[in-house]
């Protein structure tokens, strides 16, 4: 490779940064979460959310920095990447991290900080579900292959706005968001199941992608507490569907272990953490300690996963295996 050829890699780069790289923030800021509800029933395990929520902060900064950058200098692979039947869909997880940092730093009594972040993750939560709604219902190039389960983050992040958002607007503001994201949950989840069983099997490198299930119901339950501040039999049926679905995807790791390291395996992290994050509401509204039990297990492993991805990510990227035109 000549220097002029290892120039134009280099700096096709950032061309390719794909906006699904702030997987890695929606799962790092879930589990920070979910050490905080966990430090409730384990005092010690706060030391790891305060460390975390410093990482996770720094590493948003930097992955935004490095995604505005290709948008400015990049603007027609933005524009490309936002307009793609299957990449527009993780436009949304930059909003999805502000909000995530937004309930985390509320959690640790920043809640000047955790509004700023909170207004600004739920402006830009609309804006990008508009987009993606548009984009749905005006159309001239979908078709049933480019359906997954990515098709459920816009639609997630309206669900998380009213975790925090209870604590800083009016609790209209919060089911006004809770209401777009319990309404078309179903109706995705039609679509999507239709999709996996009769056609044929989606790609590879969004198999990960199949965790995301597990997230609108669970991200539901805990939405619904915090609007309703109780748990009623509508809380028990989103939770225990979200463990269900947990333990089935349990059951079919097999299916998993063939896989290539690819950023679609950050999908994996957010919805474990919320579920493990809705174990440990329960057990707290139910005084159920078998509930914590299963935060516990499920945090671990959790934990696990994020750090070997973080290492895999990291020799991806020093390989140059990430930012690829091929992806």
């Amino acid at each position: 490779m000549n220097t002029q050829d290892l120039h134009l890699e280099n700096f096709n780069r950032l061309e390719y940064f794909p906006a699904s790289i702030f997987g890695m923030v929606m799962g790092m800021a879930g589990l920070v979460i979910s050490f905080f509800v966990a430090s409730h029933f384990f005092k010690p395990i706060l030391i790891l959310a305060q460390g975390g929520l410093i990482f996770v902060t720094a590493l948003f900064a930097f992955l935004f920095a490095v995604y505005v950058c290709k948008t400015l200098r990049f603007r027609a692979a933005f524009l490309s990447e936002m307009q793609h039947p299957i990449k527009m869909n993780f436009g949304p997880t930059i909003s999805i991290g502000l909000l995530l940092l937004s309930i985390a730093y509320l959690q640790f009594g920043y809640k000047e900080v955790s509004f700023y972040l909170w207004a600004i993750g739920s402006f830009l939560q609309l804006l990008l579900t508009l987009w993606v709604l548009n984009h749905w219902f005006f159309h001239n190039h979908f078709e049933i292959h480019h359906s997954n389960p990515a098709w459920f983050i816009p639609i997630v992040g309206n669900i998380i706005v009213p975790i925090a958002g209870v604590e800083h607007a009016n609790p209209l503001i919060s089911w006004f968001f809770f209401s777009i994201g319990i309404v078309f949950w179903p109706v995705l989840k039609s679509i999507l199941v239709y999709r996996i069983i009769f056609h044929p099997p989606i790609m590879d490198r969004l198999i990960p992608t199949l965790f995301i299930f597990i997230a609108p119901p669970a991200v539901g339950f805990i939405s619904y507490v915090k609007l309703s501040g109780s748990i009623d039999g509508f809380a028990y049926v989103l939770y225990f569907f979200a463990l269900f679905f947990t333990l089935f995807l349990a059951s079919t790791l097999k299916h998993f272990k063939k896989l290539d390291f690819a950023i679609s395996w950050w999908a994996y992290t957010f919805p474990l953490a919320a579920i493990s994050i809705a174990s440990f509401t329960m057990a707290k509204h139910t005084n159920e300690i078998f509930f914590a039990n299963i935060g516990f297990a499920i945090q671990a492993v959790l934990f696990v996963l994020v750090l070997i991805f973080a290492y895999r990510t990291l020799k991806a990227a020093l390989n140059k295996k990430i930012c690829d035109p091929s992806h």
